[in-house]
């Protein structure tokens, strides 16, 4: 994209310091035990081994990591400060707007590895929120966090 916006957050110092700061993280489209290969279910267990809580967003499931499933973020009660993504591309924009009608906003949107929505992105990043797109919070976990 053309414009960028202090928002966006692409630096690798920037990211390790979003990273390191996290306690909570939302996970959206989180599988369960049962698809313990996939990359939705692998991350989230990566990053709750470097000392990041998470909490299962899947309608689907029913608990994921010993922690209950919500079908929606808005069903979320307690506080997360990362929403960390898994779906495609053309799904983004419609979380963009399900994030910005939260009554508590988190402070970073986090696009997992091949995910990416400019249009959506710069949205959430205009209304405040950080937003990192197309990298692996579970893998820059193990690299800049000490395990939990």
């Amino acid at each position: 994209m053309s414009a960028r916006h202090p928002n966006l957050v692409e630096s690798d110092e920037a990211i390790a310091v979003l990273v390191r700061a996290a306690r909570v993280a939302a996970v959206v489209g989180m599988k369960d035990e049962s698809r313990s290969s996939e990359p939705a279910f692998v991350i989230p267990r990566m990053i709750v081994e470097h000392g990041i809580e998470v909490i299962p967003v899947n309608p689907t499931i029913a608990s994921s990591l010993g922690r209950k499933a919500h079908a929606r973020l808005a069903d979320v009660l307690e506080d997360f400060d990362i929403v960390n993504v898994f779906r495609r591309p053309d799904r983004i924009p419609a979380l963009a707007d399900e994030i910005l009608a939260l009554p508590r906003r988190p402070r970073v949107v986090w696009l997992q590895s091949g995910i990416r929505n400019d249009v959506a992105a710069l949205k959430l990043a205009e209304a405040g929120i950080q937003v990192v797109q197309d990298a692996c919070l579970g893998v820059i976990a193990a690299r800049v966090c000490p395990r939990g």
